[in-house]
């Protein structure tokens, strides 16, 4: 509940980083516009704004990306793969012995018993004529 919660958020200070990060002036000029020196809000103080916002949310962001790392990894167990695979239990006597023969599967009664092949492939020649094939060498 609570990694789906801190998840959710975690969007959507993504989705608000990423909108903050465009809105900011460039050296070409970027999406944001900064009003006049003489509007509510000057040039300098929408970069301050954005700066600040930007640092704010880029915080927020990393936080919230080591609580999830950790909240996440605390309900795995701490163990390696070795001491999963129960490695005790298996006897390396049958390890190293060849494998036992084992007899050609017989087929069904009524069936053929006849190997299938394939046929054998047709190459068109296209200098010889329209209607002769022959057969390919492989």
């Amino acid at each position: 509940m609570l990694l789906g919660l801190l998840l959710t958020f975690h969007v959507l200070v993504c989705i608000a980083l990423i909108a903050v990060v465009l809105l900011q002036r460039s050296e070409g000029g970027a999406l944001g516009m900064g009003g006049g020196p003489t509007g509510f809000m000057t040039a300098r103080g929408a970069s301050d704004l954005l700066t600040r916002t930007t640092w704010i949310l880029g915080t927020l962001f990393f936080v919230l990306s080591l609580a999830l790392t950790l909240l996440a990894s605390r309900g795995s167990e701490a163990s390696s793969v070795v001491d999963r695979m129960k490695v005790e239990s298996i006897d390396l006597n049958k390890l190293n012995q060849p494998p036992t023969p084992t007899a050609p599967a017989e087929p069904a009664p009524g069936t053929d018993a006849a190997p299938l092949t394939a046929p054998t492939p047709q190459v068109r020649d296209p200098f010889a004529g329209a209607g002769e094939t022959q057969p390919s060498n492989p």
